[in-house]
Order: C-alpha cells, then structure tokens, then sequence
C-alpha cells in the first residue's frame, strides 16, 4: 500500500523565489507581486506563466500606473472629483464662509459665497427729535432722516424707505427722496409731486406715512439719501410727532432680481 504524507496535501508557501532552491510540486513562491505554485521539481528554472515548472496562481493588482493615485494628484486640502472627462480632478479649498456650489456653466464645482438677494442694510432711527416745516420749496427733514450706503456692484439697486407720524395745519405735504454721490445724476428722485403728497388740516390729530422707492445706481460710490419735504400753501408741518416709531432706512438688492 502506498505511503502518503498527509502533511504534504497543501500548498507549500516558500517565500521569494529563489533561483538556488530546490522546489517541490504544490511549493508556492512569489514574484515580482505575482504567485506562482511549482508543478515539476527543479532547481534553476525561473518561475513564468505555463513554464515546464510554474503556473501563475496569482497575479498582482494595479499599483496606479493604471488607474490615478488621488494622493499624488491632489494638492493638500483639495476635495476630489471626477470630471466630465472622466479625469479626477481637485477643487481648491475656499475661504471662511463659503460653500461648495456648481459653477456658472454647471460643469464642474467651486467655492462661493451664497447668493442672496440682499447684499447690506444701513438704517437711521429718527429717535425723538421733531422737525417742522413751512416752505414751500423741498428742505432736508433733519440729519435723522438720512442714510449713507456703498453699493457693493454698479448693477445693483438701492430700495429706500422711510416711516414716520406727521401733523400739518393744513393744505397738502409733499414728501420726497433725495440723492447725493452718484456720478450719473443726483438730486431729488421724483420731481414737483414727490412720492407722497398728504394732506392733513387736523391740526388736533396725527397722521402716519410711509414711503418707499427703488433706485437703480451706476456706480459704487457712497451715496447718501434724505428724505425732504415741502408744503403746498406754507402751512406748518411737523415730522416724528408723539413719539412715534420712525426711521429711514436703504437696503441694497442683488440686481439679478429686477
């Protein structure tokens, strides 16, 4: 009867090959990242795919010649994706504050601020002072009554609005925005009537107006706005009367939005 080794009923994993060493049927070897198992004893004989003495029992994997090693591709802090091409590619890290969007031509990524369709606000409160008036050509209500603004792009737009409680002794009010510091035109928004003409003859009693309008700018120079007034017959008319809340304010619009 045949004598069989049952410790020899497995693969024989021998390390590196090795050209001095004499290797065995099921002896298994490695080389160049390949493996490869012995199918006829010998010594001397290289090992190769289908030689004589070795078939291949593995072979290695791509190390990125293949494929892209992301690691050497991109630059520290990058996020990675691939593009259209197919190509993997890294989006350098914004500033604080910024977010990660599609880009203008939805072709790809990039960090941006978020769009918003308000861009800043400045705001005066009228407090207690009141102002009164009996001329009847257009005059300043006051410093109060007044906001200074830098718009941040020539293209945008200043929405200006104002509130206030009013008295007049008769005959009618005229109210007005006017502007200063734009190198394209400056002076009252609206000519002769005004945005608001009010006509209140109780002197016993208050009113209350609010007025609002929405300036195209061609510039981004500082432009101060003011409310001004005048009345119709040169009656008296009082501005921020009994305390009431009362404030100017300008707010600059995104003018994509018009």
């Amino acid at each position: 009867m045949a004598t069989i080794n049952l410790g020899a009923i497995k693969f024989n994993w021998k390390g590196a090959y090795n050209n001095g060493t004499t290797y065995a049927v099921d002896d298994v070897v490695s080389s160049g990242g390949n493996s490869y198992v012995c199918i006829q004893a010998s010594t001397g004989n290289a090992v190769g795919n289908a030689t004589a003495y070795w078939n291949i029992m593995s072979s290695a994997g791509s190390n990125g010649t293949d494929g892209t090693d992301v690691g050497a591709t991109l630059a520290n802090k990058e996020i990675a994706f691939k593009t259209n091409a197919g190509a993997v590619d890294g989006i350098p890290i914004g500033t604080a504050g910024q977010f990660l969007k599609v880009n203008s031509g939805a072709t790809g990524y990039e960090f941006g601020a978020v769009a918003s369709g308000i861009k800043q606000i400045k705001f005066s409160s009228a407090g207690t002072t009141q102002y009164s008036s009996s001329s009847s050509s257009y005059t300043d209500v006051g410093a109060n009554y007044q906001v200074t603004i830098t718009p941040t792009s020539a293209s945008n737009r200043i929405l200006i609005y104002t509130q206030f409680a009013d008295q007049g002794s008769g005959g009618r009010t005229y109210y007005n925005f006017e502007k200063q510091g734009d190198s394209s035109g400056n002076g009252d928004l609206i000519a002769n009537g005004g945005w608001a003409n009010v006509e209140n003859i109780m002197s016993s009693g208050n009113g209350f107006t609010s007025g609002m309008m929405v300036d195209s700018v061609a510039s981004t120079n500082a432009l101060t706005y003011k409310l001004r007034m005048k009345n119709s017959n040169s009656s008296q008319t009082h501005v921020n009367v009994a305390d009431s809340i009362s404030f100017m304010m300008a707010m600059e619009l995104d003018g994509g939005l018009f």
